[in-house]
């Protein structure tokens, strides 16, 4: 039986790093420490539970059972005596020195990061945001290896083994330039179809989107000129040209006598928006104090449709 006098605080959260990372060099930048020092506590560990714990692999290491025995036990035994910490200290953001990586689309980074980044300047100062293009296949291991902490993306990209919250349900809205020669106010069916469209295609080159289904259920089809990577370069496409656009509703928003924003002649399906993070970092008190915040940055939008609890 192991002597658990021997076994200190420092040792099990470099083990559950360790585990977590299964690569000596990530763990070591995880815990602020040098690869060297990793390496004796993992020697110490060894000795101590007289097992090999991570083998050496041509990436990384590999878990043996008796790790992936004590994995799941000792992560939720340390995020328990975290909580216990936090809740008998008190979190005032203001004081927190930090740097968060948020991974998301560049429509969301312009409809919610954007107002997330000024309430932070006034409420928590020290607190930095990295903005990351999301990359749903990568975005497990980046949350696991701390790489990213937040996401937002639509519910079914979302990795099932993260936890999520549902923020807001987005729609679609068309958009002409203000002064188009064949729309003022309103948009019908044949003119949609007539006229040249923008779509964005994330992956590139895609010319094919939810409102061509919608359209193929009518018989219809539309004329599509160009695909875009992001959201946010259509509006200045769609203000310079006589093309128009589907485009969610947050990011037609705030450019008042440039586009008009019309309804579309057709049902075109919405979708919906998450928050998505890893589950090390539920109880932490800045997490969940910056989830909370996001939260209220979407509750605060006028657009908004309230987000589920």
């Amino acid at each position: 039986m192991t002597d658990i006098k021997n076994l200190d605080f420092n040792l099990l959260v470099t083990l559950d790093t360790l585990l977590a990372e299964c690569n000596v060099t990530r763990a070591a930048k995880r815990l602020n420490l040098s690869q060297p020092a990793i390496s004796t506590r993992l020697t110490r560990l060894r000795e101590l539970l007289g097992d090999p714990l991570l083998l050496p692999a041509q990436r990384g290491m590999i878990p043996t059972e008796r790790a992936l025995e004590l994995q799941e036990p000792l992560h939720a035994a340390l995020e328990g005596v975290r909580q216990v910490i936090a809740q008998g200290s008190p979190f005032d953001p203001a004081k927190v020195q930090a740097t968060i990586a948020i991974a998301a689309s560049d429509y969301v980074q312009y409809s919610v990061l954007i107002p997330l980044a000024q309430a932070l300047r006034t409420e928590a100062p020290g607190v930095n945001i990295a903005w990351r293009t999301i990359d749903t296949t990568l975005l497990d291991g980046q949350m696991a290896r701390g790489e990213v902490s937040f996401a937002l993306t639509t519910p079914e990209t979302a990795p099932p083994s993260l936890r999520m919250r549902k923020l807001y349900t987005e729609q679609y809205v068309a958009i002409a330039r203000a002064d188009h020669p064949d729309i003022q106010g309103t948009l019908d069916l044949d003119t949609f179809c007539a006229l040249d469209h923008v779509i964005v295609s994330p992956e590139g080159g895609g010319f094919h989107g939810p409102a061509d289904d919608a359209l193929a259920l009518l018989g219809r089809q539309r004329q599509i000129a160009i695909s875009a990577p992001g959201f946010l370069v259509v509006p200045e496409i769609v203000a310079r040209s006589d093309m128009i656009a589907l485009v969610p509703s947050r990011v037609a928003q705030g450019r008042p006598g440039r586009v008009q924003l019309l309804q579309p002649p057709l049902p075109v399906m919405g979708f919906d928006m998450a928050l998505v993070w890893h589950d090390r970092t539920t109880t932490h008190p800045l997490y969940r104090w910056l989830r909370e915040r996001i939260v209220k940055v979407i509750t605060d939008d006028p657009s908004n449709t309230s987000p589920s609890r």
